[in-house]
């Protein structure tokens, strides 16, 4: 996986899905307001954009460990809590992220 090219620091002012959508216009080499419908799918079709940017949001002071990592326009994305954003090029076929679990 490849980072973007600034990683934000723990002060971070960008939310994560701003980070997700600024990440995949770079590694496109498109301007960040391009990623949008109908060139590419909305990013709630693959994760609440809102729970996302909750999970992220930490009171002063603290410093929990989160990564989530989630398949968007044929990419692995993984956010990490300290703002850094990777991205693999090809998501794993088969791979189990975003599916369902069975019973």
């Amino acid at each position: 996986m490849s980072a973007s090219p600034d990683p934000s620091s723990p002060e971070r002012s960008t939310v994560p899905t701003e980070a997700i959508v600024q990440a995949i216009a770079d590694r496109e080499g498109v301007d960040v307001t391009d990623v949008e419908p109908p060139a590419y799918e909305p990013l709630y079709s693959v994760v609440n954009p809102a729970a996302l940017d909750r999970l992220f949001q930490t009171p002063r002071g603290s410093s929990p460990t989160v990564r989530v990592v989630l398949e968007y326009e044929g990419y692995e994305v993984a956010v990490d809590s300290d703002g850094r954003v990777e991205i693999d090029d090809e998501a794993v076929a088969g791979d189990s992220i975003g599916q369902a679990i069975e019973e």
